[in-house]
């Protein structure tokens, strides 16, 4: 599977983009289209026609893995209703880029809002998701004047599709772990003439924010996570030492859901490629792996549906079938345990916001993240799980706004 965009090729011209390049070298950032051959979405139909489905066990649901009758229907769905065009052209209503850092091609949506002193955020996605992930608080950021927020609390946002997700280039070499993505991170907020912005995100875009917030504290002026890692502070004698009874549980909880969950990350640490073979060859069984988490990582109660629409779902699975990277996205898992990150890895010292949604995949204590981090907002949510934007936008959103109010103007 090849990765078919198409290009449009002509300099911008934006106060926020870094013109420096001469008149005869190539163009820095050019506009992106996503623009998937015909070819690609009648190879998917002919496949999901001809998907062979394994067996399961009588009444097993989802205790084994992605239900069977669940996939069937969605891969039905996918087949004779779903319409990747009518979602091409949503997707093409945000302004995608690409640019080439580091010897990669970086795909990136650059949305700026109307309001020329908005803040420049750079949101981060993760594994299983994609730039998609963000799409439903694009506008409440941008355009925070027509979704119940006041001109003051305008982004410019910045969404890239990480080295190796989605429609940037893959690595073809090693050591591409968070670390280095995160230098890359720092490279394009710099190309794209930001002096001085934050980060955001969860799951890999948190650890990604926590490196830019190390190692770029010069220009990166916070970060906000809706994903809190780590554990007790080092050298504690007791790791519980200072916490709630009600802090220890939810410790213990989350530790118990997750020692059923690891599996995945075990694998794609490990032996990556050997599982892109079948996840790049078969459309539904890439779906059973990604839908799957999201089933189970959010705060759904077991109905994925009451999160997500299938039309959501199978949107970002799309976004890994069409570029074919299911496989060198998880490859992030591998090159992180076994690569050496660069720069120095400490405690955070830039304001530090996070947001703690209850059925996040763990639960770190505020008292063991302030070991790590220089935590200045801490938000314990109602509801929500590991997909925050896409599955509680409205509140992700004021978080957002309430932790960057502080840091707009420099002092």
């Amino acid at each position: 599977m090849h990765r078919i965009t198409s290009w449009t090729v002509f300099l911008i011209v934006s106060p926020a983009l870094d013109l420096a390049h001469a008149q005869n070298e190539p163009p820095a950032i050019v506009p992106f289209t996503i623009n998937v051959e015909k070819s690609v979405v009648e190879d998917l139909e002919r496949r999901l026609a001809r998907t062979r489905f394994p067996d399961q066990i009588d009444g097993a649901g989802w205790d084994y893995g992605t239900d069977l009758a669940y996939l069937k229907t969605l891969v039905e769905y996918w087949r004779t209703a779903y319409d990747w065009r009518a979602r091409e052209r949503e997707l093409n209503k945000l302004q995608h880029y690409k640019t080439r850092l580091d010897g990669l091609d970086i795909h990136f949506v650059h949305q700026r809002s109307k309001h020329e002193d908005g803040f420049p955020l750079l949101l981060l996605h993760g594994w299983p998701g994609s730039f998609y992930e963000f799409h439903k608080i694009v506008g409440p950021l941008t355009d925070p004047e027509s979704h119940g927020g006041t001109a003051s609390d305008a982004f410019h946002l910045v969404i890239p599709s990480l080295p190796g997700f989605g429609f940037s280039d893959a690595p073809r070499e090693r050591g591409w772990n968070n670390g280095r993505m995160a230098q890359t991170m720092a490279k394009l907020m710099a190309r794209l003439g930001y002096k001085r912005y934050g980060a955001q995100g969860g799951d890999w875009g948190a650890s990604i924010s926590a490196w830019l917030g190390q190692n770029d504290a010069d220009h990166c002026a916070g970060i906000h996570l809706n994903f809190v890692y780590g554990g007790e502070p080092p050298g504690a004698q007791d790791r519980y030492a200072g916490l709630t009874e009600r802090e220890k549980q939810r410790i213990s909880e989350r530790s118990e859901f997750m020692s059923n969950e690891r599996g995945y990350s075990q694998i794609q640490g490990t032996k990556p490629q050997t599982l892109g073979y079948g996840l790049n060859d078969s459309p539904a069984g890439l779906a059973a792996w990604i839908v799957e988490k999201f089933r189970t990582w959010s705060d759904s109660n077991g109905n994925v549906e009451s999160r997500f629409t299938q039309d959501e779902l199978l949107t970002n699975v799309m976004i890994y079938w069409v570029t074919g990277s299911i496989t060198s996205s998880t490859r992030i898992y591998y090159e992180t345990r076994h690569s050496p990150s660069p720069g120095s890895r400490g405690r955070v010292e830039v304001p530090v916001g996070c947001a703690i949604f209850p059925r996040e995949l763990v639960y770190v204590p505020r008292k063991w993240a302030e070991a790590r981090f220089n935590v200045t907002q801490w938000t314990e949510m109602p509801r929500g799980g590991h997909f925050a934007a896409m599955e509680e936008p409205e509140l992700l959103v004021e978080d957002i706004r309430k932790f960057f109010r502080q840091l707009r103007n420099p002092r």
